[in-house]
């Protein structure tokens, strides 16, 4: 560029100069020439300064940067002139906050010097602008989430590798955009790799969709590209997730689905864990061991201590019926005699003390109906008759009393009908992944406590099979959109226990996970219900509109990656524009979200209510 051309160039792009210099903060005394919102440079129509905009300083040779955060204006008093325009008399002050400088056509954030008082203000080129905006190294992929949300022609690229090897937080209230925001950066990424057979070998994302929004048809990417399980506690014949029972056999797992206490229950699961390894569902092991309980429990003395444990006997074994269909019961045959203060039984008017002759125990039904038992598909089930027989054994050796384990017993069994028709523990379990590296968990039609508990239990299961693959693992993100719902620290619905563990889990994925290869994508429409410790550990974030104080709060303090500007304007983003900041950004970025195609779009759109309300036949008014 010629000096002439140089000059004409400044002359268009200078703003004004500095006047005032506080710390970072600096005040720029604008040119009256400069007042327009737009101006024309060689047939083009470049946006003036405002308020979010980013200006230079120059100070001899080093650009310095800064973003424009409030204006004002003043009019001064020129009385010794006697001809004076209007326009002349309004003086526009800008005042910018300092964040960075360019040096070797490089942006740096921070500051290494401060500008003089009558240094020139400019606009950026072009060149300049992309150098602030550049968000992925030198030949590294981006894709293209939306535009600036103050000037449409500026594309917004997010480096790839510095997105997706983040954890990465969306926030915002409802309607205002933040699932689509999601739907928009994962449909971007799935395009971009969509014929690369790395990809889908050694990249795994596993979506939990408590709204039903992304397991609809072809959302995202196309049916033929993802696996989809939709689970129902209400139905039988929802989808059912594969699980091997060493999934389940997890003390705290377990303990939280039977809401065990810490001194008696928890030890009591415990116990019970070891009998079912010992056991390992062999079916002939399991029925000599009930039938040597039998035995025993039919030749005690305490008419109480043994009824109970009959009755526990009862709940491991399939009911007996006659040939009429009729239950004719397992202890139809089995008496107790108070005086002799034992069991017997008077078959064809024969009086038989099982004290004197054991042997005959075996003739009884409950004890031939013991080979009728068989373990079912259902861990659940097999557990529970674990856990009974454990119960058996700890009574009879006065280990535990009734009174304290049977509540763990009976609030598995609660739950034993909800695990029975989401998993499948079967032999032939098949793989979860299926033929796909995208797996969708809709979680729209199970109640409440299964929403809390299946992301817990599927997240501690793929982390941990990662921290034992070490650091030559695949990589995998856990994306879960309304995310309160499992990672709130409020919830009064569960026990402290069970919280705490929860989040536990959760929190040291987020503080270790990236070193084993795991990621999470959290979107909330309530950030102050989320754990301080797992939204302060967040890399990158989407912040969409945001009204309630707390929220804002919440925001404010956890992300240091936000300025006054991007803070203030959280409660007036409109719909579909979100301020990005984090990592990926030197500073944060005011996007309008881009379409999506038709056809992946989520199903979250909001109700057409006039549509609805509309009769047919009728006009409004």
């Amino acid at each position: 560029m010629n000096n002439k051309h140089i000059g004409i160039h400044n002359s268009v792009f200078r703003v004004g100069i500095v006047y005032s210099v506080n710390g970072r903060e600096v005040k720029i005394r604008v040119d009256h020439n400069k007042n327009s919102s737009h101006l024309i440079y060689k047939g083009a129509l470049i946006k003036n300064v405002s308020v979010g905009s980013y200006v230079k300083i120059l100070k001899g040779y080093t650009p310095i940067i800064g973003k424009v955060e409030s204006e004002y204006i003043d009019e001064s008093k020129q009385e010794d002139k006697v001809l004076i325009s209007a326009e002349e008399t309004i003086n526009r002050t800008l005042i910018v906050k300092l964040i960075g400088f360019i040096d070797n056509q490089t942006f740096r954030r921070g500051v290494n010097e401060l500008p003089l008082i009558d240094n020139e203000c400019h606009l950026l080129t072009t060149e300049e602008f992309d150098l602030i905006h550049t968000f992925a190294g030198s030949g590294k992929g981006t894709i293209e989430v939306g535009h600036l949300a103050n000037d449409s022609l500026v594309p917004v690229k997010l480096g790839i590798g510095k997105l997706f090897s983040s954890h990465i937080g969306i926030f915002g209230n409802t309607g205002s955009g933040k699932s689509y925001t999601l739907a928009k950066i994962y449909r971007q990424l799935f395009t971009h790799y969509s014929s690369n057979g790395a990809f889908r070998e050694n990249a795994q994302f596993l979506f939990f969709d408590f709204n039903g929004e992304y397991s609809s048809h072809n959302s995202i990417i196309p049916d033929s590209d993802k696996k989809v399980y939709k689970l129902s506690t209400r139905k039988t014949n929802g989808d059912k997730i594969p699980l091997a029972d060493d999934d389940f056999l997890d003390i705290n797992l377990l303990s939280i689905f039977s809401n065990a206490t810490e001194k008696t229950q928890r030890p009591f699961i415990a116990r019970s864990i070891d009998l079912y390894k010992k056991i390992d569902k062999d079916e002939n092991k399991f029925r000599n061991f009930l039938k040597k309980q039998i035995k025993d429990i039919l030749t005690m003395s305490d008419k109480v201590k043994s009824e109970l444990l009959l009755d526990y006997v009862g709940e491991i074994l399939p009911p007996k019926y006659d040939v009429h269909g009729l239950d004719i019961g397992l202890k139809s045959d089995i008496h107790y005699h108070n005086k002799s203060c034992c069991y017997y039984s008077d078959s064809n008017g024969v009086f038989i003390n099982f004290q004197e002759q054991p042997d005959q125990i075996e003739n009884l039904i409950i004890y031939i109906q013991v080979d009728q038992f068989n373990f079912t598909d259902s861990f659940i089930h097999n557990f529970i008759c674990i856990m009974y027989m454990r119960m058996i054994y700890d009574v009879l050796a006065n280990r535990a009393l009734n009174e304290h384990i049977a509540p763990a017993i009976h609030k598995l069994r609660q739950s034993e009908s909800d695990i029975s028709r989401i998993f499948n523990s079967s032999k032939d379990i098949g793989d979860f992944w299926g033929e796909s590296n995208v797996v969708v968990i809709d979680l729209s039609d199970v109640n409440t406590d299964t929403k809390k508990r299946l992301p817990l239990l599927l997240t501690n299961k793929l982390y941990n099979e990662h921290k034992k693959a070490g650091k030559a693992q695949k990589y995998l993100n856990l994306i879960v959109d309304e995310a309160h719902n499992i990672l709130s620290y409020q919830s009064t619905r569960e026990s402290e226990e069970w919280k705490d563990y929860r989040l536990e889990v959760f929190e040291e994925i987020i503080k270790e996970g990236r070193k084993f290869g795991v990621f999470m994508t959290i979107a909330s429409q309530r950030p102050s219900d989320i754990s301080s410790t797992i939204i302060s550990q967040l890399h990158n974030y989407f912040i969409h509109r945001l009204v309630n104080e707390k929220d804002i709060q919440q925001v404010n303090n956890t992300i240091s990656y936000l300025d006054k500007v991007s803070v203030e304007s959280l409660p007036i983003l409109s719909t579909g524009v979100c301020v990005i900041a984090g990592q990926l950004a030197e500073m944060p970025l005011v996007v309008q979200i881009g379409k999506i195609e038709a056809g992946f779009r989520p199903e979250n759109e909001t109700i057409d209510i006039e549509n609805i309300w509309q009769v047919k036949g009728t006009v409004s008014k």
